[in-house]
């Protein structure tokens, strides 16, 4: 397995992880807005809630790509020599991106969800204008070419490093042409592989982003709605799960560090990634079950494919987890423990998400509440818990070792809360509650009540996670 031979850019992630930190605090209040005022507890106009979700759906998602972005360049920072440049080209486009977005939001008045179907931008019932649609998607745009040009920084000094594609995803490893001891770190072909299908996914949806926006501006042109829900789903599926899997970069890297033991590049682990790398790209039809007009081969295809997507997940990170913790005495302290969580998070939030891959279960549940409640299980206690494991793990020189009382009390509240909050997304779905509704049924009020409690502590945990990252970078500088 090959060593670190540079040192990583930390001072801008160390910067976008506080951005990170922010941002995430501010998205899940207005999540709990949201709930609250489904819950009955406070009443905003539905004009308002709807904007509200919208930000809150692609503050959340972007945010999980800069959170695995971050990662991912840090920890790429020292295999290869990255130019820094790119970086923080790809900041300040997201920056921009964000400026835009929250401009056509919250002064434009847009409220189309951060889905952004095709022709809803341009059909807002008078609600927003073509301009603020405009500027929405723009800011998409902004945002993905940022990804864009970061990804292949990555991708150009991995093909170098490795001597090419195949080499960085260590498929001479797979076909029994090299030894596991010459292969790439783990970390790298995680790497290459999330940086190929999202570089795939982001030129899909820049595609049917500039035909909304011309949409937008010229009316008489028009794209078949269905291929433009093919294209938005093909990105936007893609995009959210390339977050996940650069910011489990960071277990690969930090958790051999507990364990004393090295994360290996085995045959199976290869492997397991170059599925990955096709299954990401091939399962979005399991969020078109709904679609009866899609041809029913995808549709099964998404089904098999969602059944097929979990055992990569189970067999590269949640089981070697298990035996890597096991292999010997861990050193647990904040970071150890959050990314332990991450993990756990994301594998279960996989299961009920293959159940609603399911086309029979999905022609129930997919417009409730369910939906909501296993992505936010592998966001939230998936790569939420990540970031702030790395986060932890930043500033752990200028840390008591161990687990102190503030970290215990972190770690609860926002284990608790998460799971709380989520469970309650899938209680309410079981009971067939819609989800995406500004206002419930009396009889609805229950549920987002409890759920808005387990919000305020979720929220209150990250807080404190993020109170201790900043606290952590203050002991480093004056020492």
């Amino acid at each position: 397995m090959a060593e670190a031979k540079f040192a990583p850019q930390a001072a801008a992630v160390k910067f976008t992880m506080i951005l990170v930190g922010i941002v995430l605090i501010l998205m899940m209040t207005f999540g709990l807005i949201m709930r609250l005022n489904q819950s009955g507890m406070i009443e905003i106009d539905s004009a308002l809630f709807y904007q509200i979700l919208t930000a809150h759906g692609a503050g959340m998602v972007g945010t999980a790509g800069l959170i695995g972005a971050a990662i991912m360049w840090y920890f790429m920072g020292r295999y290869v020599p990255l130019v820094s440049a790119v970086y923080i080209i790809f900041l300040g486009l997201f920056l921009l991106g964000v400026v835009l977005i929250l401009g056509a939001i919250f002064v434009g008045g847009y409220a189309g969800a951060w889905t952004f179907l095709y022709p809803l931008p341009a059909m807002s019932g008078g609600l927003w204008s073509g301009g603020a649609a405009a500027i929405f998607l723009s800011g998409y745009i902004a945002i993905g070419v940022g990804f864009l040009l970061m990804h292949l920084e990555v991708g150009r000094q991995l093909i170098r490093a490795y001597g090419g594609i195949g080499g960085a995803l260590a498929l001479p490893l797979i076909f029994g042409k090299g030894k596991p001891e010459d292969a790439p770190p783990a970390s790298v072909i995680a790497a290459m592989a999330s940086s190929i299908f999202n570089v795939v996914g982001i030129v899909v949806g820049a595609a049917v982003l500039v035909a909304s926006i011309v949409n937008l501006l010229e009316p008489s042109f028009g794209v078949d709605a269905l291929f433009a829900k093919n294209m938005i789903y093909i990105f936007g599926h893609i995009f959210i799960n390339a977050a996940i899997y650069m910011a489990v970069i960071a277990v690969y890297e930090i958790v051999p560090e507990y364990t004393g033991i090295p994360w290996k590049s085995s045959r199976v682990f290869a492997l397991s990634w170059s599925f990955i790398l096709i299954f990401v790209i091939i399962i979005y039809p399991h969020h078109l079950l709904q679609d009866v007009a899609m041809p029913p081969w995808m549709l099964v295809m998404g089904q098999i494919i969602s059944y097929l997507s979990g055992i990569p997940l189970l067999a590269v990170t949640a089981f070697s987890l298990l035996v890597y913790l096991r292999a010997g005495p861990v050193r647990w302290d904040l970071a150890s423990s959050l990314l332990v969580l991450g993990v756990a998070g994301w594998t279960i939030g996989a299961v009920p998400a293959v159940l609603d891959g399911m086309i029979v279960v999905n022609r129930v549940m997919h417009n409730t509440q369910w939906v909501p409640g296993h992505f936010h299980i592998y966001l939230l206690l998936g790569v939420v818990a990540m970031a702030f494991g790395f986060m932890a793990w930043l500033v752990r020189d200028a840390r008591t070792e161990g687990l102190s009382g503030l970290d215990q009390l972190g770690v609860g509240v926002f284990l608790v809360g998460g799971a709380g909050f989520t469970l309650m997304f899938l209680i309410s779905g079981a009971m067939s509650i819609p989800r995406r509704w500004a206002v419930h049924a009396p009889e609805w009020g229950l549920q987002a009540f409890i759920a808005s409690g387990f919000a305020f502590m979720t929220i209150l945990g990250v807080l404190l996670f993020l109170l201790l990252y900043l606290g952590g970078l203050m002991s480093r500088k004056k020492a």
